[in-house]
């Protein structure tokens, strides 16, 4: 299919949810040039893969997706987009000769004008630069949620952790002025958005460019009194940069939500150390009384690394330790990957896989035990959320709590009446140890 005279387009997301709002960044461009989406790859005239670099796997999938298509692409254009394309570069074109496009995250407020090459015939267009001084607004997006809407506020990193390849594929940290985050958190309320969530790799590295030069728990605080929204959520946070003054914005501000992301990676201050992540198994702990010691109760979640390169069987025993201290609510957990470019690569002390895996289960089963409790703790509670959707096998709503837990629940009526978008107040009734069930109360 010829994609000029066809204006289609199919776009898969790997990666997180920054990966997520930028698909919605593409998409808004795409649509606003006549463009329509496709359900599928092979009803498409353009396939565009917006990729995420943090692990091998989500990359292999990239190129297993584009291996797909390598002797039958039907005239179709493919595009590889976000961090694997920055990473890998026209590299990409001796991988998947069928490719045409190749673009990074920090070229998409240009995503148009390689648009234009394309549709004129260009045979192959790339947009890698890492220019911070060039905005990453967009003038079109599309919502893909329409009562819960990221923005972004700060792209890129300048932290070099010694496992990490964001600062080569997003470049630098870059803020948006303050006035613009607030300009469009007041159009998202006008729109009827109920819940905002900040966006950044290090959200809370957030410094406003412009003269008033607010900080992320400055900013935090005005969007979660623009009339109209209801919640405002804030990923990912940085330790190093996550100071006390965030933790009393949030107890200042009902809007925003009990829940904080605070990845702490490992438990062992010498694994910390060469990861380079800047800080101390003690000064994580000091942000954690910080928020144990608040005047409401939040859910903490954190991303856990296990096998770095040296890490000891005692140091995962730190990790562990750590996970009974703290009794995170939420756990992301991962075997180190070795990624291009990054310090760790030349690391002594490489832990075997099938101990990785060990190590990875170990900390999973634990973690598991940790939420059976703390959820069951929740049965007689009232928790307010926002129902998100309907499971009509089991006759049950899908909401979402302030602290991030997914609550099933029944509600009187068949379920003709859509409840999607709206605040209805729980009581739990049951509890697992990823989600919680109850019964409706009242509509907020």
């Amino acid at each position: 299919m010829d994609v000029v005279s066809g204006k289609t387009f199919y776009l898969e997301t790997f990666g997180c949810q920054m990966n997520v709002h930028d698909s919605e960044k593409v998409a808004g461009t795409l649509l606003a040039r006549g463009y329509i989406q496709a359900e599928t790859p092979e009803e498409a005239g353009l396939v565009l893969y917006n990729t995420c670099s943090i692990r091998d796997k989500a990359e292999q999938k990239v190129y297993n997706r584009l291996r797909n298509f390598k002797r039958n692409g039907n005239g179709k254009l493919f595009g590889v987009l976000g961090c694997v394309a920055q990473q890998e570069g026209e590299r990409i074109f001796d991988r998947a000769p069928h490719v045409s496009l190749v673009c990074g995250s920090a070229s998409y407020p240009r995503f148009g004008e390689m648009l234009t090459r394309l549709e004129a015939g260009a045979r192959r267009v790339t947009g890698l630069s890492l220019d911070t001084e060039e905005t990453f607004d967009t003038p079109f997006t599309r919502r893909d949620n329409p009562h819960r809407a990221y923005i972004t506020v700060i792209e890129g990193c300048d932290k070099h952790c010694a496992y990490c390849v964001v600062p080569f594929t997003r470049g630098g940290e870059r803020s948006r002025t303050a006035e613009s985050v607030l300009d469009e958190a007041r159009l998202l309320a006008e729109a009827g958005y109920a819940e905002i969530q900040l966006l950044g790799q290090n959200v809370n590295s957030y410094r406003d460019p412009s003269p008033s030069g607010w900080n992320f728990a400055t900013l935090l605080g005005r969007v979660a009194e623009v009339p109209g929204i209801r919640r405002v959520r804030f990923t990912t946070s940085h330790p190093r940069d996550f100071g006390k003054d965030i933790v009393d914005a949030m107890d200042s501000n009902p809007a925003i939500c009990d829940h904080v992301h605070l990845p702490v990676q490992s438990g062992s201050s010498s694994v910390l150390e060469a990861m380079d992540r800047g800080y101390t198994r003690d000064d994580y702990m000091r942000r954690i009384e910080w928020l144990k010691g608040a005047r409401r109760a939040y859910a903490i979640s954190t991303d856990i690394i296990v096998g770095f390169p040296g890490e000891t069987t005692r140091d995962f025993e730190q990790t562990l330790d750590l996970l009974r201290e703290v009794e995170y609510d939420s756990l992301f957990s991962f075997k180190y990957s070795p990624r291009p470019n990054t310090p760790a690569l030349t690391l002594p002390g490489i832990v075997p896989d099938e101990e990785k895996q060990r190590r990875l289960v170990t900390l999973q089963e634990s973690q598991r035990a940790i939420q059976i409790r703390r959820n069951a703790g929740l049965i007689g509670a009232t928790r307010e959320v926002l129902v998100e959707g309907r499971n009509e096998a089991l006759g049950q709503w899908i909401g979402r709590t302030s602290d991030n837990r997914t609550l099933n629940f029944s509600h009187p009526g068949n379920g003709a009446e859509s409840l999607v978008g709206r605040l209805l107040v729980v009581r739990v009734t049951h509890s697992g140890p990823n989600s919680l069930v109850g019964e409706s109360v009242t509509v907020v």
